[in-house]
């Protein structure tokens, strides 16, 4: 008979944060394929787990995935488990769990924390309805053409962010989305918790002087429909790069980009006021 594949997850700070059919679950394996063993290592010396390692990250999951589903097929049980939560939420052990599915091979479930769903728990923002985004891209101009995808998106929108990133997510966010409400929160069960709420301005002001480390996750408010940038603002960021020297077309391009505006329409609020300039 073929094993099983466990989707195990993990503690994403809090070494308690596991439950009792995992720990159960990770002794009784045959082996655990692990994203860094190194910190895994870790989670079982301290529940006494002696069970063997593997590693399985996004450096080697296409080798190391077939491997893994021959041991499978052969009638080993293997679990799969990331550095911290769900393995398979952003995260490359998704394709281990297809490619156990084009095998035959059972899947199960073991159920635990995520930074996704224990961060919009306490966001206090609408969860009815939510979408999750992952990582935005790491370029400016992919991320910014991300966003613009979004911005009428009403839903609540989840993103996992790295630190060094923040500060200029945030501004593109202010830009492109509108003042909307937003949480971010930090190292979430560990030591240094921390959840900054309040509008995406304010957040942008709260870590300007800051140097903030460790996972960050950040939750957008959806849009209530609402213009995303005041018509004077779009007026008076006209003139300044008319003074400057900037053609209608050039002006366009720029604040389309900037705020996700209709290029169209700031090319013919440019053209207005190039015809009521003195």
């Amino acid at each position: 008979m073929p094993g099983i594949l466990y989707i195990v997850a993990t503690p994403i700070g809090n070494l308690e944060d596991i439950t009792a059919r995992a720990l159960r679950v990770l002794k009784e394996v045959d082996v655990i394929a692990a994203e860094d063993t190194r910190h895994t290592q870790i989670l079982l010396d301290h529940y006494a787990i002696r069970t063997p390692l593997t590693s399985y990250h996004e450096h080697n999951e296409k080798t190391k995935a077939l491997e893994l589903v021959n041991r499978l097929a052969g009638g080993q049980n293997v679990a799969v488990v990331c550095d911290a939560g769900t393995p398979a939420i952003s995260d490359p052990g998704y394709r281990l769990a297809a490619a156990a599915i084009r095998g035959g091979i059972r899947i199960v479930p073991i159920p635990g924390a995520s930074a996704l769903t224990a961060v919009l728990s306490a966001s206090g923002l609408p969860t009815d309805r939510f979408i999750f985004e992952g990582f935005l891209p790491a370029g400016k101009k992919a991320r910014r053409a991300r966003l613009q995808v979004l911005r009428d998106e009403t839903r609540t929108v989840v993103f996992y962010e790295a630190p060094h990133r923040l500060k200029e997510t945030l501004g593109d966010m202010v830009e492109l989305l509108g003042d909307r409400q937003a949480v971010v929160a930090r190292e979430v069960s560990k030591v240094y918790e921390e959840f900054l709420r309040g509008s995406l301005e304010e957040l942008t002001r709260a870590v300007e002087s800051r140097e903030l480390r460790g996972e960050m996750t950040l939750v957008i408010g959806g849009s209530a429909g609402e213009s995303r940038v005041d018509e004077d603002r779009l007026k008076a960021e006209i003139r300044d790069l008319k003074d400057r020297g900037l053609r209608v077309k050039e002006i366009a391009e720029i604040l389309g980009e900037r705020f996700g505006y209709p290029k169209k329409e700031i090319y013919r609020l440019a053209l207005l006021a190039e015809k009521l300039s003195p």
